[in-house]
């Protein structure tokens, strides 16, 4: 995506934080990667002089990152499947539970296994029930998500796959008439079957900088 972004004309810095990835060091999690975020800026600004206005975009965790750190000091925010999830093991909220159901149901193979009895029946069934429940208060995290959404004053846009579980969540929890929210019909996490559809969103939030 970097690639493709830079190829189009805009300067591109692209950056993992300390322990992940490319980068050395002790991986603290994504709460601790705000001095990061700032060392990328700093980093991007001396070797790109001519660039005045810089955009963060950041996927998963990443995204979470840069809200957390309330913009960093970024000139806008593009957050892709922000996650919320306190912890692996969280179940997913109600909607979630329903929107993926209702993908599951749009797929042959996946009926194709259901029929074939390739898949669990009990954890089927502790699925459905969970869909039925009743929605728990959003987490934690997405209050602080949001909260750090509120306090950023450049723009805002949320990207959201709506076949990734990071994402249902998120969403689960989301003002549905936010204008900033913009979903990927069909898009997995990390957008292998929409690279067009998110280097478009990309370019487009770049373009009205």
């Amino acid at each position: 995506l970097a690639a493709r972004i830079a190829a189009a004309g805009f300067p591109v810095f692209r950056f993992d934080r300390r322990g992940v990835g490319d980068s050395a060091g002790g991986n603290g999690g994504f709460r601790s990667s705000a001095p990061d975020i700032a060392a990328a800026l700093a980093a991007f600004r001396a070797s790109a002089p001519m660039v005045s206005r810089v955009i963060g975009f950041g996927n998963c965790d990443g995204a979470t990152a840069l809200a957390l750190a309330k913009g960093a000091g970024l000139d806008g925010l593009l957050l892709s499947n922000p996650w919320v999830i306190e912890s692996d093991t969280e179940a997913a909220p109600p909607a979630a539970v329903r929107a993926h159901y209702a993908q599951r149901l749009k797929d042959p193979r996946a009926m194709l296994r259901l029929l074939g009895g390739k898949v669990s029946l009990s954890g089927l069934f502790a699925s459905l029930r969970n869909a039925l429940s009743r929605a728990a208060p959003p987490s934690s995290l997405a209050q602080e998500v949001s909260a750090g959404v509120a306090r950023f004053k450049g723009p805002v846009t949320i990207l959201l796959a709506d076949r990734d579980r990071t994402a249902q969540v998120f969403d689960a929890d989301w003002d549905k008439s936010d204008p900033r929210v913009q979903r990927c019909a069909g898009a997995t996490h990390s957008y292998v079957e929409s690279q067009d559809w998110l280097e478009a969103r990309v370019l487009d939030t770049l373009g009205r900088v």
